[in-house]
């Protein structure tokens, strides 16, 4: 635990430039690899300067860079909560990277789910409804209805969300540190609920079908029927394990690994396999 003869406090304009830099740049770096993480690296990037030095800085920014995906709108609590965290590590208290990793792994899943259900499939079809209404007979006042009602809606909410998380985090963090037990208790409860998101992920994306069929005379054997009988998402399961291993104990990069699996299904499938 490291020991500090004064505690470090993000001064509060630099939790609203990131709560600010979110509504905008929760996109802007998309891509397979890391979906919103380079995006959050950039929001959060500042503040992380300011926590730490150096090699510390450094690691900061690397385990910010991982793979990060979650709702932006009703997601931009999750950001607030990482910064406070971080500001409690690098004050010394009892939160490691462990939890914070599991703390936002944990999260990013929940509030995807419900907030694509709120935000976008119940509160964005409502104004948009509305606006639709308005906009009879190609009326001006529909499209500036509905970009006005949203972004004077979502604006606010999302900095105010954010502003909320940074809060919490804070609040939780004080709670937790009083009772070691509970840490270690609470920092596994969200390092299961992560895994748990992550395989379902896994199970509902990763597609890994079985086509070859055993012949013998009238005798046929669907390869792919009778795995699922033993298990249903074998395949998938050990593919997954498989790029787990690449990255984790071979230290290959997602890119990398993503050429191994392309290069392994082409000659499957060349093979009449998959």
């Amino acid at each position: 635990m490291k020991t500090n003869t004064q505690a470090i406090k993000v001064p509060k304009r630099e939790i609203q430039k990131a709560a600010i830099k979110w509504i905008f740049f929760s996109h802007c770096a998309q891509n397979f690899e890391r979906m919103m993480g380079l995006a959050l690296c950039h929001v959060i990037s500042p503040i992380l300067k300011i926590l730490y030095k150096d090699e510390e800085y450094i690691e900061a920014l690397e385990r910010h860079m991982q793979f990060f995906n979650t709702e932006p709108h009703l997601g931009s609590m999750i950001p607030g909560v990482v910064v406070a965290l971080e500001e409690a590590k690098a004050n010394g208290e009892d939160v490691t990277v462990q939890t914070i990793q599991s703390t936002k792994n944990a999260l990013m899943g929940p509030f995807a789910g419900i907030g694509d259900s709120l935000v976008v499939g119940t509160y964005n079809p409502i104004i948009l409804s509305i606006a639709l209404g308005l906009a009879v007979d190609g009326s001006i006042v529909g499209p500036l209805f509905y970009i006005l009602v949203w972004l004077g809606t979502m604006l606010p909410f999302r900095y105010f969300l954010f502003m909320q998380g940074y809060a919490l985090g804070g609040n939780a963090t004080k709670t937790l540190l009083g009772n070691k037990a509970m840490t270690e208790k609470v920092t596994m409860g969200l390092t299961i609920v992560g895994l748990i998101v992550i395989g379902g992920v896994a199970s509902s994306t990763v597609r890994a079908p079985i086509s070859y069929i055993y012949t013998n005379g009238s005798m046929s054997i669907e390869i792919q029927a009778l795995l699922d009988k033993i298990m249903p998402n074998l395949v998938p399961m050990l593919v997954t394990i498989a790029a787990w291993l690449l990255v984790a104990k071979k230290k290959m990069s997602a890119t990398k690994v993503m050429g191994v699996i392309v290069a392994f299904a082409a000659v499957m499938v060349a093979l009449g396999i998959m």
